[in-house]
Formats: structure tokens, C-alpha cells, sequence
């Protein structure tokens, strides 16, 4: 059975846990990497925690943890998903979708109109899943990767009231 529960500071060893295995289990997924952790990648985590209005979401399947996402204030009316990922044995059950969609649910009712995420090209799984949940490319190009050339793909979606 697949459980949310949203995190609050006091579920760090819980993000902290979720974090290292999504950067062992699909490093290519993200521009950090598991070596950056001990060079200040674990302090913006945990500072990642406090943002005021923020929300994270940590998926339990069966009670072990198997996914996480996260939602980001920005400006006005936009708001950020941010580090979704699902463990390779846990994905293809609909995980990614929830996560997804309890991070709408936040951005929807915390007065966000456009839902905005930034993705690492040729991470073919992922963005199927996002087009998959109503994200198109945005016109706005993503940040710079560290080989000096590539972009992350920025891809929005408009988020409606029911």
C-alpha cells in the first residue's frame, strides 16, 4: 500500500535518507551528485526544509520510503516541483504520478496559477512522466550545465481549479 506524508524539519533523517538513495539510485537524474553531499549539498538540503510555504512529500510504500517530491514558492503566482524521484523497485505503481499531484494540490492552494519544473535532458522516463501529468516545454531556457553547453528544459503547466 502507497502512503504520502508530507515532511516537516523534524523528518530530516527521512529527506536525508530519500536524497542519498535517489542520488545513488539515478544519478543521472539530478545536477547534484552523491560525492557533492559532504561539500555543502546536505546544508542546502536541510535549509531546503525550512523554506517558509514550502512543501515536501515523501512516498512510503508498505511503510519504506520510496519516493519524495517537492514544492517551492516563487514568484507571484508560479510555484517549482523540484527533486521528484521514485525508487527503481518501486516504480511503474503510480508513485511518481501521486507525488506529482499532491505537489499540485499544494501549489493550487497555496495561490500558485503555473506549476514550473526544470528536467535534465535525455532523462527520457521523466519526461515522459511529466508530459504525462500536463507539463510542456516552457520558452524559457534552463540553467547552464556544468559542461559549459547543455540546458535543463524548463516545462510549465497552467493549473486549474476543479
Amino acid at each position: 500500500m502507497v502512503t504520502l506524508r508530507l515532511l516537516t524539519t523534524d523528518d530530516w533523517p527521512l529527506l536525508r535518507t530519500l536524497r542519498l538513495a535517489a542520488l545513488e539510485d539515478a544519478p543521472h537524474a539530478f545536477k547534484s551528485r552523491l560525492a557533492d553531499w559532504h561539500r555543502g549539498e546536505e546544508e542546502r538540503r536541510r535549509a531546503r526544509l525550512e523554506i517558509p510555504g514550502a512543501h515536501h512529500v515523501a512516498a512510503l510504500l508498505d511503510g519504506r520510503a520510496v519516493g519524495m517530491a517537492s514544492g517551492l514558492p516563487g514568484d507571484r503566482d508560479t510555484r517549482e516541483l523540484r527533486s521528484v524521484w521514485v525508487s527503481s523497485g518501486a516504480r511503474g505503481r503510480g508513485i511518481g504520478t501521486r507525488l506529482i499531484a499532491a505537489v499540485e494540490t499544494w501549489a493550487l492552494e497555496s495561490g500558485g496559477a503555473v506549476l514550473k519544473l526544470a528536467v535534465l535532458p535525455g532523462n527520457e522516463a521523466t519526461l515522459t512522466l511529466y508530459r504525462r501529468s500536463g507539463f510542456i516545454a516552457a520558452r524559457e531556457p534552463g540553467d547552464v550545465l556544468p559542461d559549459g553547453t547543455s540546458r535543463e528544459l524548463v516545462m510549465v503547466k497552467a493549473l486549474r481549479r476543479a
